[in-house]
């Protein structure tokens, strides 16, 4: 069964993603800042990390950043789920190594559909 990373400084947001991705049977694991989920990713090797950009820490951006140029991490998926909704931020987002951009509010289909097809 594999392993979803949801990092969002928002609990709701984690649980609204969880909710969304039920249907697919994933386990979930949750982090709410960046650092914190590049521990998790590096120790428990999540089959999929989703992403906020808009974080306390360390901004999604810098953490996807830094999940792919790690050898530990970077062949894990990273899908950026954020309200930063403009084309530059989607093109920064791509630049950093993002796998996916989806922005907030999503329909639970359109996480469904990204998540089925990057893994």
């Amino acid at each position: 069964m594999p392993t979803v990373l949801i990092v969002d400084d928002v609990r709701t947001e984690q649980e609204i993603i969880k909710k969304a991705l039920q249907p697919l049977g994933y386990n979930f694991l949750v982090a709410d800042t960046g650092s914190q989920c590049l521990e998790v990713a590096i120790k428990e090797k999540p089959a999929l990390i989703i992403l906020d950009v808009i974080m306390p820490d360390m901004d999604g951006f810098k953490t996807c950043r830094k999940l792919k140029k790690s050898d530990d991490t970077k062949g894990i998926p990273v899908i950026l789920c954020t309200t930063k909704s403009g084309e530059s931020d989607k093109f920064w987002g791509e630049k950093q190594g993002a796998d996916a951009y989806i922005t907030k509010p999503f329909e639970a289909g359109e996480i469904l559909q990204v998540a089925r097809r990057l893994l």
